[in-house]
């Protein structure tokens, strides 16, 4: 497990009505669900106040790239949210490529034996574990991070 580092992360699925928020342990083991957070003007709010609850030193935001791996509306959207993230919590952010990780998510949910719409309040927070897990799988099989570092938002000059 080299080049693994410890600390708890979230994990942050961004849709237009909700935010899926998941959380791992400090080693980095599981990620597990936390809530969804409504999208609205306390979103941002809400989140760095998770972040502050559980002690996270980095948020790692899903990036929905389509599947040629370009950006889309919902790209800029999360990049954008990612950044007003960074800057409001002060904590490290990442952006993580999280191609189908809301169809595992449903696939899951399915599998389960739950339907669609019985799942839509929790599909978001599947969504941030599936994210977050693979996250931390391919940290610890590769020994570096997954995603790319999100810059904290310059103040206007």
């Amino acid at each position: 497990m080299t080049g693994f580092r410890r600390g708890v992360r979230l994990g942050i699925d961004v849709g237009k009505a909700r935010v899926g928020v998941a959380r791992c342990d400090p080693d980095g083991l599981l990620a597990t669900p936390v809530e969804t957070v409504p999208r609205d003007d306390g979103s941002i709010a809400r989140i760095v106040a998770l972040a502050a609850e559980y002690d996270a030193n980095e948020l790692l935001v899903g990036l929905p790239l389509n599947m040629r791996g370009e950006d889309t509306a919902s790209t800029t959207d999360a990049r954008e949210f990612a950044a007003a993230l960074a800057q409001a919590s002060g904590v490290a952010v990442r952006l993580v490529d999280e191609r189908l990780s809301t169809v595992s998510a449903h696939a899951a949910l399915r599998d389960s034996g739950r339907s669609q719409r019985s799942s839509r309040s929790i599909v978001d927070q599947v969504a941030a574990v599936v994210l977050l897990q693979h996250a931390l799988d391919v940290e610890k099989s590769t020994g570096r991070p997954a995603g790319s570092p999100q810059p904290p938002a310059q103040e206007p000059t």
